[in-house]
């Protein structure tokens, strides 16, 4: 009996508009920038730079020399688009929290 050595691994990625999961068959410990290339996602979203983007698992920040492990979600970070501490200022300084 031949065991499959491939295992699965979820990457995440998220708009305003549109979110993709992809679930990508690799090989246990596979880099996780090569998990990115191979999930097809930059060809559906050209703005994501395999090179430089902020990836997590889980919500947890990781090394470009992550190997990947069976159940994985990969998740790319897009830059934030307004810092939320100025945006928290801006709120107070007009008497309201980020609740209202």
């Amino acid at each position: 009996m031949v065991e499959n050595s491939l295992i699965a691994v979820e990457v995440a990625y998220a708009r305003k508009d549109v979110q993709r999961i992809v679930v990508v068959e690799v090989a246990p410990g596979t880099a996780v920038r090569d998990v990115l290339r191979l999930s097809g996602l930059v060809d559906e979203f050209p703005e994501i730079d395999i090179a430089t983007c902020p990836l997590g698992v889980f919500g947890q920040p990781i090394e470009n020399s992550y190997g990947v492990k069976a159940g994985d979600r990969v998740e790319l970070y897009r830059p934030l688009e307004r810092d939320p501490r100025d945006a928290r200022r801006e709120l107070a300084a007009r008497g309201l929290t980020m609740r209202e």
